[in-house]
């Protein structure tokens, strides 16, 4: 397949709402790629003053930099071999957006397939970026009941702990989510909810395979005895689920995991944001002295407890395989904080 013939797609959102699951649901089509994501925009627009203006040497850095990251994923890209000259002579501009691009469309390339799909659902607050080398961009909006996401970001090894900050992080996205919807063409954009994908799978993905044009085929919900699932859960313990078929009561979590006032505190934040995706409050939101500024202090310290804690009760193999990223990734912050990478 040509470079210029595969298409992209970008699924957008909060993490912990079941992308995983949509992303390896989406990889038995023959029709679409969709590797684990590096989250290579996420990781590397806040790295960009490292390499100044990009010009020819700068952007080689910045190429190098990303494949060495891309290659350091817990999942690896099967038969994906990135190869920084060709990446260099393929880009049409010196830009991070074109290169996240073209790393994808290698996959999509090996595979021979009709789209590319990104699963790094940070992407939303680059929207714009991403249109400009990507112009027939289509989105996937996958969003989850906003607490039972708050619940499974409590145990993950990953993210914010504390409930008013998942809150706040879980209503930015969607709004940011919501305000593109508005934006963008309707041929351009799925939204769909985790909940109906659990219950009604079947019917849900087709109805998103006739958005993409393609075929449904009864492999993408056989997805748990896919290759892809398989490293995927070997990866680390937050996606053992893609080893099992879908769980279709995998709902309302929140309400015997959350502590004390975490309901409250995360309806206070967040409740709009649940109302307006249709997802009924349970508490009054009357008690904003647990949103005070003071309160919201005493959260930061203990969402920094929290995130050494999880840490330690971490699984060290877990940690192992994400050492590698974490060690370029330190290795360039570094650098940023000592000169220039083009010098």
């Amino acid at each position: 397949m040509n470079i210029k013939q595969a298409s992209g797609i970008q699924i957008i959102g909060t993490q912990r709402s079941g992308s995983n699951l949509l992303r390896v649901i989406l990889d038995q089509s023959p029709d679409i790629a969709s590797p684990h994501p590096p989250h290579i925009l996420t990781t590397f627009v806040p790295l960009l003053p490292l390499y100044g203006s990009l010009n020819a040497q700068s952007y080689r850095n910045l190429i190098s930099n990303v494949v060495d990251f891309v290659n350091a994923n817990p999942v690896p890209w099967e038969g994906v071999l990135l190869d920084k000259d060709t990446l260099f002579t393929q880009s049409e501009t010196f830009s991070l957006f074109e290169l996240n691009k073209l790393i994808y469309l290698q996959a999509a390339i090996i595979k021979n397939a009709k789209y590319w799909c990104c699963k790094s659902m940070g992407n939303v607050y680059y929207a714009e970026d991403l249109e400009k080398v990507e112009p027939n961009l289509k989105y996937i909006y996958l969003y989850r009941d906003g607490r039972d996401v708050a619940a499974s970001f409590k145990k993950a090894i990953v993210g914010e702990k504390h409930i008013y900050f998942l809150a706040k992080q879980w209503h930015e996205d969607q709004e940011a989510c919501l305000t593109l919807m508005e934006n963008i063409e309707k041929d351009n954009l799925f939204a769909l909810n985790y909940e109906t994908l659990i219950t009604d799978p079947e019917d849900t993905v087709k109805q998103l395979c006739d958005f993409l044009e393609i075929s449904y085929t009864n492999e993408m919900l056989q997805f748990y005895t896919s290759n892809t699932s398989k490293i995927t859960a070997a990866a680390g313990a937050m996606w053992s689920n893609l080893e099992k078929p879908i769980m279709s009561n995998n709902t309302k979590k929140f309400i015997n995991e959350f502590n004390d006032t975490d309901l409250q505190i995360f309806e206070l934040v967040a409740g709009e944001t649940l109302e307006r995706l249709g997802y009924p409050l349970l508490t009054k939101r009357q008690n904003n002295e647990l949103i005070s500024t003071h309160a919201i202090e005493q959260y930061d310290q203990e969402n920094k407890v929290m995130k050494k804690d999880i840490l330690l009760k971490t699984d060290r193999k877990d940690l192992e395989k994400r050492e590698p990223q974490s060690i370029i990734l330190k290795m360039l912050k570094e650098k940023l904080n000592t000169y220039d990478i083009t010098s």
